[in-house]
């Protein structure tokens, strides 16, 4: 597993049919402090070359959305991850969102995030690595349909090298609500990291799908999701697959169905590498 960690916008369109969709009502919608917990467990399979490994993955996150002035809104949050196999890699981060949003039509914001990194194993191979990422977001709502792009530019700093490795990407994520309770999602993106002024780069094309079903009347949801990255390695000639499939419960506050919490809750998120850790 520790050979595997150390070796290692928006392009979908919408062709769902929205005519036969009630309008959502969003101007009735009360604006109020929202948002949610979540825990997930599930698995990750990687192989490169002749190389196959899986692994244990669990994780969770907690995100508050509020609300200030006309249309303003800031949203924070922290999430924590984790990938078990010879030891156990944690990712523990903590983003902020700032955005105006009117959620009859659309939300421009910035955000920040940070993530640090620590391996519990028989050695303390990673060292000290965090990074952090800023960038633009915005989303489009028709009806019941949410289209989501995001940008960033950030560093990977690696204490112990000291290395640091500047990294960006973007990606563009639809939501389609079949009902008020029942989200599908599925995302694209691509993240590269490089050493400034040397040659080689890690590319990684992410695609994602998710459903998620919000129990009528109750704060709880369930959802599960599949993720493929696959990274390219310029100077070794190596391309690492990852596919990581989870199933996971969220809790949410101040909103009362899953299309309500995103148009006026914490709707904003970040890109999660299947392996934590966005250099292999």
């Amino acid at each position: 597993m520790k050979r595997v960690l150390s070796t290692t916008f928006f392009a979908m369109m919408a062709s769902t049919a929205l005519a036969a969709d009630p309008v959502y009502e969003v101007e009735q919608a009360v604006r109020s402090v929202s948002g949610y917990g979540q825990i997930y467990v599930g698995g990750v399979w990687v192989n490169f070359d002749d190389f196959d490994d899986s692994a244990w993955t669990f994780g969770g996150s907690g995100q508050v959305n509020v609300p200030f002035a006309d249309f303003w809104n800031v949203q924070g949050g922290l999430t924590a991850d984790a990938v078990s196999e010879d030891g156990t890699l944690y990712a523990l981060g903590g983003a902020v969102h700032v955005n105006w949003r009117d959620p009859s039509s659309y939300a421009l914001g910035v955000f920040a995030d940070a993530t640090t990194y620590e391996f519990s194993g028989d050695d303390g191979f990673f060292g000290d690595i965090w990074d952090w990422r800023v960038g633009p977001e915005a989303q489009i709502y028709f009806d019941r349909l949410t289209l989501y792009g995001q940008a960033y530019y950030g560093q990977l700093e690696i204490d112990e090298a000291p290395v640091n490795l500047d990294q960006m990407g973007v990606r563009g994520v639809v939501r389609y609500f079949a009902q008020d309770n029942l989200r599908f999602d599925g995302e694209i993106g691509f993240h590269q990291i490089s050493a400034d002024g040397e040659d080689g780069e890690l590319n990684t094309f992410s695609a994602a799908l998710q459903a998620m079903y919000r129990f009528d009347g109750s704060p709880l949801s369930v959802f599960g999701r599949y993720q493929f990255d696959t990274t390219s390695v310029d100077w070794g000639d190596l391309d690492v697959d990852t596919h990581k499939v989870v199933v996971g419960l969220r809790a949410s506050f101040g909103t009362g169905t899953l299309l309500e919490e995103d148009r006026n809750g914490a709707t904003m998120d970040t890109w999660r590498s299947n392996m934590l850790v966005p250099l292999f």
